[in-house]
């Protein structure tokens, strides 16, 4: 059984970006584009850990998800996405158990990730999972789909999919007028 992460937050192309890194890395990840939507999907299914952004529609919408979350009854771990570092002790008031800040190197990320999960599912009281971590998810694939998956490129092809189809900005650099300026050299 995979792990599954709910991903809360309103900018898309970080959304998709992260998604497309986590599901790369084995996780079955569902996404939500606002507070309202990832309550709403936290009260439908149930989820191993929740990453939420804490400003979307308001600047409580994180909190409230946060706050949702910490009432399920399956007890989700809880990581803060934010792009706005606030002090450890403003965090751990709102129940989340890590705080996440971007944008994040995608190693350091995952291994937060798992590290958090790994220490949340050691906690009294909290349901475990069979092992499943995203390295078993690895060895249990074919030879062929683990080669294609492990490799850094693929992640880069991945994640630059990810962005185009989320309308994210493209680099600059290979714009269509470079382009057209090497063109005019040859």
């Amino acid at each position: 059984m995979k792990r599954r992460i709910l991903l809360v937050d309103d900018e898309v192309a970080v959304l998709l970006t992260l998604k497309a890194v986590l599901e790369i890395s084995g996780y079955d990840v569902d996404t939500a584009a606002s507070g309202r939507e990832g309550r709403s999907k936290l009260r439908n299914r149930e989820y191993h850990m929740v990453i939420t952004d804490m400003r979307m529609e308001s600047d409580a919408a994180g909190a409230e998800v946060i706050a949702a979350a910490r009432a399920a009854s399956y007890h989700p771990a809880i990581a803060l996405l934010t792009a706005f570092p606030v002090a450890e002790e403003d965090w751990l008031a709102l129940g989340a158990d890590k705080m996440l800040v971007k944008p994040m190197h995608t190693q350091v990320l995952l291994q937060q990730i798992e590290k958090l999960l790994a220490a949340h599912e050691s906690k009294p009281g909290i349901r475990s999972f069979p092992p499943s971590t995203p390295t078993a998810n690895k060895a249990a694939r074919p030879a062929s789909a683990r080669s294609s998956a492990s490799k850094p490129a693929g992640k880069r092809r991945a994640i630059k999919l990810a962005a185009r189809r989320s309308g994210a900005k493209k680099s600059s650099r290979n714009t269509p007028a470079k382009r057209a300026a090497k063109t005019a050299k040859r």
